[in-house]
C-alpha cells in the first residue's frame, strides 16, 4: 500500500489523478487530497439538475464529473478527500464499512463519534460529514469520500440548491442530508492543515505495510494529459448524453418570459417560449433557430449573436435570454 499526498488543488487534475492511479498503476493506494471550491457530480447524474447553475456561473465554481456513482458534493479547502484503491478486490465492492474503517478509526482516536450510516454516509450525531462512493475497474475497486472539516456550509447550500421546477432529469438525483463539519466536534481546536497531517501520520497504523509514495514528473504529465482530454471538458462534465426537459421563467419590465425545452444528447431538440411580451416577428422562428444547438453557454451565446432578438421579444437583451436558456 502506498500513501499518496495530493500535490494540487485543481478538481479536474485531482479527478484525473484518481483515474490514473486506478487504471495506469499496479499497486494499492491511499490518497489524501484537497480541491479548491468546486462541485463534483456523480458518474450517472445530470449536472444541470444537481447545481444552482446561475450561482455556480456567477461565482466561477468549477463543476467536474467523477468516475463513481452517487450524488453531487461540494468541495472546498475546508474539506479533505480520501481515496482507497484495492486490487483483486471485486468481491469487496459495496463493502463501505471495510473501506471507511481506517478513517473512522482515526476520527475516533480524536474523540469524534463517527459512524457509518445506511449505505455510504459517515455521520456525527446524526449529521453527515462524509459522502462515499465506489467504482470497479477490472479486478480493482476504488472507494473515495469527503471529510468535511471546516467547509463553507452556506456556500455548499447555495451551490447545490436547485429549483425543482427547473429541470426534469433522467439522471440519478442527489439526496440532500443535514451536514456538519468535523471541527465542530473536536475537543480541541485544530486547523484543516493539522488535520490533514494527522491523517497522514495515523492512517498507516490501519493499513499495514504502507509507505509514502514519491511523485514523478511522468505522473504529473500523464495526469495533466488525462485532465485536458477528459476532466476539463464540457462533454464529460456537463454533456454525457443525458436526456432531460428544461424550463425556466423570469419577469421583466416588458413582460413574463417562460422557456421550455427538450434536450437530447446534449443538443436542444425543441424550444418553446411563452409569455405576455410583445414582438413584431413570429416567436416560432426564434424557437426553431435553436434546434440543434448544444445546450451550453458558448454555443447558445454564439447563436444569439446571429438573431435580431428585439424583433421577437421587444425590450429583451440577449444576455437576459441567455440567462433563461441555461
Amino acid at each position: 500500500m502506498k500513501l499518496v499526498s495530493g500535490i494540487r488543488t485543481s478538481p479536474s487534475f485531482n479527478l484525473a489523478m484518481e483515474e490514473y492511479f486506478l487504471k495506469e498503476k499496479a499497486e494499492e493506494y491511499f490518497i489524501l487530497w484537497q480541491n479548491d471550491r468546486s462541485i463534483i457530480v456523480g458518474r450517472n447524474q445530470n449536472t444541470l439538475a444537481e447545481i444552482n447553475y446561475d450561482y455556480v456561473r456567477n461565482h466561477q465554481i468549477p463543476v467536474v464529473r467523477r468516475l463513481t456513482g452517487g450524488g453531487a458534493v461540494f468541495h472546498d479547502l475546508g474539506n479533505i478527500n480520501y481515496t482507497l484503491i484495492r486490487r483483486n478486490a471485486r468481491g469487496t465492492f459495496h463493502d463501505y464499512a471495510a473501506f471507511s474503517a481506517p478513517v473512522i478509526a482515526c476520527l475516533q482516536e480524536l474523540g469524534v463519534a463517527a459512524t457509518l450510516s445506511g449505505r455510504n454516509d459517515l455521520l456525527i450525531d446524526g449529521k453527515k460529514f462524509s459522502g462515499n462512493a465506489q467504482c470497479v475497474w477490472k479486478d480493482s475497486v476504488m472507494h473515495h469520500g469527503t471529510l468535511m472539516f471546516s467547509s463553507d456550509l452556506p456556500e455548499l447550500a447555495e451551490a447545490l440548491k436547485v429549483n425543482p421546477l427547473k429541470i426534469e432529469s433522467k439522471g440519478i438525483a442527489s439526496v440532500r442530508s443535514r451536514v456538519t463539519n468535523i471541527s465542530a466536534h473536536l475537543k480541541q481546536t485544530m486547523s484543516v492543515e493539522a488535520f490533514l497531517n494527522y491523517l497522514l501520520e495515523h492512517i498507516p497504523a490501519y493499513l499495514p505495510g504502507t509507505t509514502r509514495y514519491i511523485w514523478t514528473a511522468e505522473d504529473q504529465a500523464r495526469i495533466a494529459e488525462l485532465e485536458a482530454q477528459k476532466y476539463a471538458t464540457w462533454e464529460w462534465n456537463y454533456g454525457f448524453k443525458k436526456e432531460y426537459s428544461f424550463q425556466k421563467e423570469a419577469y421583466f419590465p416588458f413582460g413574463l418570459v417562460q422557456v421550455h425545452m427538450n434536450v437530447e444528447n446534449n443538443t436542444i431538440r425543441e424550444l418553446r417560449i411563452y409569455g405576455d411580451f410583445f414582438g413584431s416577428a413570429d416567436i416560432a422562428q426564434l424557437e426553431d433557430a435553436f434546434t440543434g444547438v448544444r445546450h451550453e453557454e458558448t454555443a447558445i451565446e454564439k447563436k444569439l449573436q446571429e438573431i435580431p432578438l428585439e424583433n421577437y421579444i421587444s425590450g429583451m437583451k440577449k444576455a437576459q435570454l441567455l440567462e433563461l436558456l441555461l
